[in-house]
């Protein structure tokens, strides 16, 4: 997760640069930075309104590092609130399974309330079927994964607001 110094460092640099767009993601969140050259209205003592082709080199910077501040605000306070969950990982390799059997509901859904001790799927691996125990008591707020998709070892499966 970037740091908001780093992210006015990134600005800077992007601004100072020939870069017009420019992304970075990292664990789930995006960060998407693009300059523009937008026309603004300007008033002429009455004539109408009129739009300047370009702004001065200040006044440019200044829009689009104000913009992009109230923009990178939002990100920061969307990566915070994402701090506060925790995330259920697969144990192993193998195929997800969100339910016991293919007839049946599943374990778990959005915004269901779990225990340390409740199952929220189950990964086949060589035959064997391994429980998954959320280890936290909290609210379900992402299913991070699908039914029957392969999963990796430490894979992102659940992401948990902890009560």
């Amino acid at each position: 997760m970037l740091k908001v110094e780093e992210i006015n460092s990134l600005i800077k640099l992007i601004d100072q640069s020939s870069i017009s767009e420019f992304t970075y993601e990292a664990n789930g969140t995006v960060l998407s930075m693009k300059k523009s050259n937008e026309m603004i209205p300007v008033d002429q003592q009455g004539k109408g309104t009129i739009f300047s082709e370009q702004l001065s080199e200040k006044e440019t910077m200044e829009k689009n590092t104000s913009a992009i501040s109230e923009k990178i605000s939002a990100v920061t306070e969307t990566e915070e609130a994402m701090d506060d969950n925790h995330e259920i990982v697969s144990p192993i390799v193998g195929t997800l399974y969100m339910s016991p059997s293919p007839d049946s509901g599943p374990y778990v859904s959005k915004g269901a309330m779990v225990k340390k001790d409740t199952v929220v799927c189950i990964v086949e691996a060589m035959k064997l079927f391994n429980e998954v125990e959320a280890e936290i008591t909290g609210e379900i707020v992402e299913i991070l994964a699908e039914d029957g998709e392969m999963v990796e070892y430490g894979q992102p499966l659940f992401r948990v607001r902890e009560k």
